[in-house]
């Protein structure tokens, strides 16, 4: 019998540690992405809400231990972590976990490394914690959420995981370098 090996979109990539700033591989996790049926959107909400989270609004996300649902556009969101099967009949969805790679910035200096790649405003008192947004890394979709003060979780395409962490990894030790000099 063949014997399957497990291997993350980083795998061998991560973790990449400057400047006391850690870019690591976030577990795996079930990824759902999740559209409202016509005419189910409160039905939907209440079985999130039994499930402990509810409906993300724009650009937010709910968490409850390790579940979490993102916002990621009009009437979509990532529901990450928890089965989906209660969802069943209330919502479209779509399996997306092995479509990205899941990655967590986390330490002094993540704003500003992210700020040399990311064109959004990320500084706490603009993108709190909660707050999620699409943008690009580069040249790679991005969804991005800070996840605490100093961290933010990263999600790009799985074909993108090694550009993303290179990328990532150049910009954290800039800024680690202009922090040594300045």
């Amino acid at each position: 019998m063949a014997s399957l090996i497990e291997i993350t979109p980083c795998d061998g990539l991560l973790p990449k540690i400057a400047g006391g700033m850690v870019l690591s591989e976030l577990p795996f996790a079930h990824i759902a992405s999740v559209a409202p049926l016509k005419g189910k959107t409160r039905a939907l909400g209440a079985a999130l809400k039994a499930m402990g989270l509810g409906w993300p609004g724009p650009g937010l996300s709910r968490r409850s231990g390790d579940a979490v649902i993102l916002w990621s556009g009009m009437d979509q969101a990532f529901l990450i972590g928890p089965d989906p099967a209660p969802l069943q009949g209330l919502a479209a969805l779509t399996d997306q976990s092995d479509g990205w790679a899941r990655m967590r910035l986390k330490g002094p200096g993540a704003e500003a490394a992210l700020a040399r790649l990311v064109p959004l405003d990320l500084r706490a008192q603009v993108f709190a914690e909660g707050q999620v947004a699409r943008s690009g890394l580069n040249h790679m979709m991005l969804h991005i959420c800070r996840s605490g003060p100093d961290a933010f979780d990263l999600m790009v395409f799985r074909s993108m995981a090694g550009s993303a962490v290179h990328e990532l990894h150049e910009a954290m030790e800039a800024v680690a370098a202009r922090t040594m000099i300045g």
